[in-house]
């Protein structure tokens, strides 16, 4: 499988259509593979393919034991990059919908560089349920740490999450420097903070009507604590240092209820985080960039185009500035 603005050696393709391993293509977040002190899981990691159309791929994957990146480059890279987590609902990590069908818009187009992550998910015999946010940290580190092989700025380094993906990122953006691994080595000593934000129909909220059932119990548990239930609800995580947010959602999502966003927004205006919503009236969920056909949700892709170039305005701004 080829991807527009993904051109991989002949020879660099599995029959998952995922870059080999070792190629320039697949990037393992963890020397040894593993995350520090964890261990393979009992089922073999496996990526299904759910369509029919090979023209639309929408794969996922599940039992990921050795997480790590695929990278997608433009021809002209404009120094920005995103780290996109796909969603899942906590149960998978969708490839396609909310991964490689992004290029068109963000790398051919946009001139942005895409890392998009597969990470561990809690459950699946796994107790850690920091596993995920240790694998979305080390993967913005990573990045950081080797921008100049992309052509990347480590100063412009977002991240740009979906559904539960959305949760993940939003919890990188307000826990980037909770300890939830033990260094291993130069990487980890970069900052995990992203300089901005993209959450997209993101699960936010645990506590209440909005809460996305599914999510919660995979991470949380059928039974979790006020407390857990508190610390996981991202709408009361954030922080003043917290990276300015966009926020996307679909008024009529029945999956994760655009309360989520509102919820989130507010937060972010009482703490003073700069950001951005817009909400459509129609798109449901998990549209990304394919689901929205006829729907004026179709022009999310260039309004975070846009705002991305003016957090790039900003970020040279203050440069200026501290000169």
């Amino acid at each position: 499988m080829l991807v527009a603005g993904f051109l991989p050696a002949a020879a660099s393709a599995v029959p998952d259509g995922e870059p080999a391993p070792g190629s320039a293509e697949r990037i393992a977040l963890w020397p040894q593979g593993l995350a520090p002190g964890d261990k393979p899981l009992s089922q073999p990691q496996r990526i299904v393919e759910r369509s029919e159309d090979p023209a639309l791929p929408d794969r996922f994957i599940d039992h990921v034991s050795a997480p790590y990146l695929v990278v997608y480059r433009p021809a002209k890279a404009n120094g920005d990059a995103l780290l996109v987590i796909p969603g899942g609902g906590y149960q998978r990590v969708v490839l396609d919908k909310e991964g490689s069908a992004l290029v068109p818009a963000f790398v051919d187009q946009g001139g942005i560089t895409l890392f998009v992550l597969r990470y561990r998910l809690p459950g699946e015999g796994r107790t850690d349920r920091e596993a995920s946010l240790a694998d979305a940290q080390r993967a913005l580190r990573l990045i950081r740490h080797r921008a100049a092989n992309w052509n990347v700025d480590p100063k412009r380094l977002g991240v740009m999450g979906f559904s539960a993906g959305g949760h993940l990122a939003a919890r990188l953006g307000t826990g980037f420097d909770h300890p939830v691994y033990p260094a291993t080595d130069a990487i980890d000593g970069e900052s995990a903070r992203p300089d901005f934000q993209l959450l997209i129909y993101p699960v936010i909220d645990m506590i209440g009507s909005d809460a996305h059932a599914g999510s919660r119990e995979r991470l949380l548990g059928v039974d979790p604590s006020p407390e857990l239930l508190q610390r996981y609800s991202l709408q009361m995580q954030v922080r003043p240092d917290t990276p300015s947010t966009f926020l996307l959602h679909a008024a009529d999502d029945q999956v994760v209820p655009v309360g989520n966003s509102l919820l989130l927004y507010q937060s972010l205006q009482r703490v003073g985080i700069s950001s951005e919503m817009h909400l459509f009236p129609q798109g449901g969920h998990g549209f990304g960039t394919r689901g929205t056909a006829g729907l004026t949700t179709a022009a999310w892709p260039r309004l975070a185009l846009d705002w991305i170039a003016s957090q790039r305005a900003t970020s040279i701004g203050t440069r200026g500035q501290a000169q």
